[in-house]
């Protein structure tokens, strides 16, 4: 399938949500849901309430969701499915993973992070810094909010560990260079840390191509269901002690960093998610949309709208921040969603070292592959109409 033979309407047709008219530009915050991943959800419920190792139906059908989901996460990124691990969300999953990770490192030791990175990838660090006397160092972004990697390769020591960093950015949707970090990571004797949540949603991933050791992503971003979804590259898995109760599986390495009892249902919701973004194309076919309908923004945007970031689709994925000249963000947000158009306002957007950079408030838009052409023409149109 190619973008020509992509029919967004026909996408829209398996949303529910989709048929009343409301314009959704909140895609950074969470994406919409087909009609079909609910159903996967409910019949779990229905057909395979049950735990691993039952020796009856649905112990066995509870398996069947699992090893399915399992794959198609590895697919998904490009891994194992046995290096796959799930969680609640992707922030209990980095605490949990930088938990084991860090057991062995000492008062001194450097964790490199972004200014552009979300503190559910920052946040953890900063933790085990207070807990184990570490430092939290934090690579500066460039005037067009992209990473500075000059910077970040002069922060780079022998002290470092952990280079972590956001592959996009949730606030200004700039992407970063993740092949480049990584090797800068590697030939620095550090572990590089991926959080994907928002780029997953836009872009293939390919964990064996980036390079990277660890990636963790949240399918509710890309049409799925709440869920965290991590990899963490094998090798180095075997290596690190989880927090975990003691009778609970280790095997497959995946196995290692997932407490509790899963969320099953929801496995079930992720697979039809991936069914799905298979039956559209998949990302690849998603992007081009994505990134034709983001370049008609950029070029349509009215002229009292001020853009953060990079100003082409070069570098970014389709989430635009922005203000309205002498128009309070919130002001802007709500009166937009008065006229049917949902975006979100906030001021650092869990962006927390770049906080002091952008302003006081902002308005964010993001698309994704369901939006159309006619929802940017209403939104420019609302936007332009905007007056202080």
């Amino acid at each position: 399938m190619t973008i020509s033979q992509f029919s967004v309407d026909a996408a829209r047709e398996r949303f529910s949500s989709l048929q009343k008219g409301f314009a959704f530009f909140d895609a950074p915050g969470g994406t919409q849901v087909p009609d079909e991943v609910g159903q996967a959800i409910a019949n779990a419920l229905r057909e395979a309430s049950g735990n691993l190792g039952a020796p009856y139906a649905t112990g066995r059908a509870v398996e069947a969701i699992l090893a399915r989901a399992k794959d198609d996460a590895g697919r998904f990124l490009g891994c194992s499915a046995d290096e796959i691990s799930f969680g609640m969300n992707m922030t209990t999953l980095d605490f949990a993973i930088s938990r084991a990770a860090g057991r062995d490192f000492v008062a001194g030791d450097e964790v490199l992070t972004t200014q552009l990175d979300h503190d559910g990838g920052v946040a953890p660090w900063v933790e085990l810094a207070a807990d184990k006397g570490m430092h939290v160092r934090v690579a500066q972004a460039t005037d067009e909010l992209t990473v500075d990697y000059d910077d970040l390769e002069r922060q780079l020591n022998e002290r470092t560990r952990v280079v972590a960093f956001a592959l996009a950015s949730n606030a200004t949707g700039t992407v970063a260079d993740a092949k480049r970090i990584c090797a800068l990571a590697r030939e620095a004797g550090a572990i590089s840390w991926i959080d994907a949540v928002h780029y997953a949603a836009h872009e293939p991933i390919d964990v064996q191509e980036i390079g990277c050791d660890v990636l963790i992503c949240s399918p509710y971003k890309f049409c799925g269901p709440h869920l965290g979804v991590a990899y963490v590259r094998q090798e180095l898995a075997e290596t690190w002690r989880p927090y975990k109760a003691r009778p609970s599986a280790a095997t497959p390495v995946g196995r290692r960093f997932e407490t509790g009892t899963l969320p099953y249902e929801l496995l079930a919701g992720f697979s039809a998610t991936i069914a799905y973004l298979d039956s559209l194309g998949g990302l690849r076919v998603l992007r081009d949309y994505e990134r034709e309908i983001g370049r008609y923004l950029i070029e349509n945007l009215p002229e009292n709208v001020t853009l953060y970031g990079p100003q082409t689709m070069d570098g970014r994925v389709p989430t635009f921040l922005f203000n309205v000249d002498g128009v309070p963000a919130e002001r802007a947000a709500h009166r937009l969603g008065e006229r049917g158009l949902g975006v979100w306002y906030a001021d650092n957007w869990y962006c927390v070292a770049l906080g002091p950079r952008l302003p006081e408030t902002s308005v964010r838009a993001g698309l994704i592959h369901y939006n159309t052409r006619a929802e940017v023409d209403l939104l420019v149109e609302e936007l332009g109409a905007l007056t202080p």
